[in-house]
C-alpha cells in the first residue's frame, strides 16, 4: 500500500500532547478506512464504523457511558462520523472530561449535518484524506532518478484518464476495462447513490444529470441557470445539489477573482473534479488525450485537482480563483495569500509563450505537462 501525507500528521497527532478531536476529511474510497485500519492494528484498538447504527448508539451524551469507550480505547477512531450527527455532544463531552485521543473520518464535513457542531469550537483540527496526488505516488515510486521525468510523463496521462482514487492507480493488474468497472461503481455506489442517501435527495437522475452537464463544461465558466433551463429544473435545487457535491468533494470551485483596479467580467464560477476518472465516466470517454477534442480542459482539470489537494495536504493558507476580463484576457489560476500575494497560473498542455495579464503586482508560473511536476511544488512549497 502507498504511504500517504496524511500518515505522518496523524503519528505526530498521536504521539503528541494534543487532545482536540481529529477530523479527517474526504470522499468515500479515497483511504480513510484503509488508514483507520493501520492505526487500529498498531494500537490494538477497535473502529467505530458510524454506518453500522449499533457502533453510532455507543456514543450517547452521558459521561458514564463514554467511560467505559475511553477505558478500552486509548485512540478512539470513528468511521464515517457525519451519518450520526447526534454524537457531535458525545464528541465534545469526550474532548472536554477526558484526556483521550479521538479520529473521526467523514466523506461529508460533519457541521453540515450537526446542528451542535459550533459547540466543538476550539476542540478540533482538521486534515484531509483525498484521491492520491502526483507528490505521494512520486514519493512511493521506485524509479530511479535517470527515469523519474518519463515516470511524471507517464503518471499524468494516466491520472487524467483513470484518475486517482486508491483502488483504480494503485492496482498495476487491473485492465483498462476492469478501471473503467471500478469508476462507474464509485460513481454508483458513493457520488450518486450514497451522498442522495445522506442529505435526502429526491432525484438522483437529476443528481447526475447536473454533473455530466458540469463535465461537458470542464475549463468553461457554469451558469447554474442554464444548467437548469437545460434540464427544466429549479434553479435553487441545482444550486444546492452543486454545494452538495463541493462539500463532499466531488467538485472544486473556482470563483472569479475581482479588483478594484478593473472589474472583471464574470460573476459565474468555474468547477473542476476532484478526480478526472469521475468526470470521464460521466462523459463515457476514456479515448487517448491526443484523440480528444476536450483534452486542453482536462489538462487545466488536472492541474486544478493537483493544487488543490496539495492545499490541502499540506495546510497551506490559499484562496484560488480564475480571472477574466470584459476585453476577454483571461488567467487561468491566481493564487492569493493572507497577506494579498498573488500567484498567477497560465496553464497549457504544450510550452506555448504564455503572458502575464494579471492587473495587481503578482509571480507569474506558466504550467505545461512537461513542467507541472517542478512548477506546482514552486507554487505550493513546503513552506
Amino acid at each position: 500500500m502507498l504511504i500517504r501525507t496524511i500518515e505522518a500528521k496523524v503519528n505526530n497527532y498521536i504521539k503528541s500532547q494534543e487532545n482536540k478531536i481529529l477530523f479527517i476529511w474526504g470522499p468515500r474510497r479515497s483511504g480513510k478506512t484503509t488508514l483507520l485500519n493501520r492505526i487500529a492494528k498498531e494500537h490494538r484498538v477497535r473502529i467505530f464504523n458510524f454506518d453500522n447504527q449499533s457502533d453510532a448508539d455507543f456514543f450517547i451524551s452521558r459521561k458514564d457511558a463514554l467511560e467505559k469507550i475511553v477505558k478500552g480505547n486509548n485512540v478512539i477512531l470513528i468511521d464515517e462520523v457525519q451519518t450520526h450527527p447526534e454524537a457531535t455532544v458525545a464528541l465534545k463531552l469526550l474532548h472536554d472530561e477526558f484526556n483521550v485521543k479521538v479520529i473521526a473520518t467523514g466523506s461529508s464535513e460533519l457541521r453540515q449535518k450537526s446542528q451542535d457542531f459550533d459547540s466543538l469550537a476550539g476542540r478540533y483540527i482538521e486534515e484531509y484524506c483525498l484521491p492520491f496526488s502526483v507528490y505521494e505516488i512520486v514519493e512511493n515510486s521506485k524509479a530511479p532518478a535517470y527515469e523519474e521525468k518519463n515516470f511524471q510523463l507517464v503518471m499524468q496521462k494516466s491520472l487524467q484518464l483513470y484518475g486517482a482514487y486508491p483502488e483504480v492507480y494503485a492496482n498495476e493488474n487491473l485492465t483498462e476495462t476492469e478501471k473503467i468497472d471500478i469508476l462507474q461503481n464509485i460513481l454508483d455506489t458513493y457520488v450518486l447513490k450514497d451522498i442522495i442517501s445522506i442529505y435526502d435527495l429526491k432525484n438522483s437522475k437529476l443528481a447526475k444529470d447536473i454533473l455530466t452537464k458540469i463535465a461537458l463544461q470542464i475549463g468553461q465558466e457554469v451558469s447554474i441557470r442554464e444548467i437548469a433551463n437545460s434540464l427544466q429544473a429549479n434553479v435553487a435545487t441545482v444550486s444546492n445539489y452543486i454545494e452538495i457535491f463541493i462539500k463532499n468533494y466531488i467538485l472544486i470551485p473556482l470563483p472569479s477573482f475581482k479588483t478594484n483596479i478593473r472589474k472583471a467580467v464574470s460573476e459565474n464560477r468555474k468547477l473542476f473534479f476532484y478526480d478526472l476518472g469521475i468526470r470521464n465516466i460521466l462523459v463515457k470517454d476514456f479515448r487517448p488525450l491526443d484523440l480528444r477534442p476536450d483534452k486542453g480542459g482536462v489538462f487545466e482539470n488536472f492541474i486544478v485537482s493537483e493544487m488543490e489537494k496539495r492545499r490541502k495536504n499540506l495546510n497551506l493558507k490559499y484562496s484560488v480563483y480564475f480571472y477574466r476580463e470584459y476585453g476577454g484576457k483571461e488567467v487561468d489560476l491566481v493564487l492569493e495569500d493572507y497577506k494579498k500575494n498573488y500567484i498567477t497560473v497560465e496553464v497549457k498542455t504544450t510550452k506555448t509563450p504564455a503572458k502575464d495579464v494579471f492587473p495587481l503586482p503578482n509571480t507569474f508560473k506558466a504550467v505545461n505537462a512537461q513542467n507541472y511536476f517542478q512548477k506546482i511544488a514552486e507554487v505550493l512549497p513546503l513552506s
